[in-house]
């Protein structure tokens, strides 16, 4: 009972830890990078479509991206997501095959305030990680059949786990800070 809260709460907090990577790779650097553009939705036929799901996204060069969508059809629908997605200051041009994204360079206001973001991500995947400890606490509290010194020692372990997840995301969270504020 025990080992399946903590082996429960780990895999939940190592999710955790990777969808903060995922969004941490969503805030682009001073390079045109196809994961900043994974998270965008566009209406495809009235549904919220995840752009690679609808389009090649190759990028030829440092700053630029081009994207391929795979139904022409849904071009405009493309162009109007990416210029609606919040923080990407990317202009779109339209050639009727193909869109291609020009990121614009970065100011030193931009990433300071692209930081900001990254950070309030980072607490927000910290925040999960306790709610997850939060819940195995209780369901550790809650389990009857076992010796108080057996749940004092998986709590020990449940709060290890918690801190090297945290330690995991400050990790992380310290080399994409690097990685925005490099010029």
């Amino acid at each position: 009972m025990i080992s399946d809260v903590l082996a429960e709460a780990k895999d939940k907090m190592n999710r955790a830890v990777e969808v903060a990577r995922d969004d941490f790779a969503t805030v682009r650097t001073g390079r045109a990078n196809p994961a900043l553009f994974q998270k965008i939705l566009v209406d495809y036929y009235g549904t919220p479509t995840p752009l690679g799901q609808l389009a090649g996204l190759q990028n030829p060069e440092a700053r630029t991206l081009v994207i391929t969508p795979y139904d022409k059809a849904a071009l405009k629908e493309i162009e109007k997501a990416i210029v609606n997605f919040p923080n990407l200051g990317a202009t779109p041009s339209n050639d009727g095959t193909i869109i291609r994204v020009t990121m614009p360079e970065l100011t030193e206001d931009r990433r300071k305030e692209y930081v900001k973001i990254v950070r309030a991500k980072g607490e927000d995947a910290k925040v999960a990680i306790r709610n997850v400890r939060r819940k195995a606490k209780d369901d550790l509290d809650a389990t009857k059949e076992v010796g108080e010194d057996e749940v004092a020692r998986a709590e020990k372990e449940l709060d290890a786990l918690t801190k090297t997840h945290v330690e995991a995301i400050d990790e992380a969270l310290k080399r994409k800070e690097a990685e925005l504020l490099e010029v």
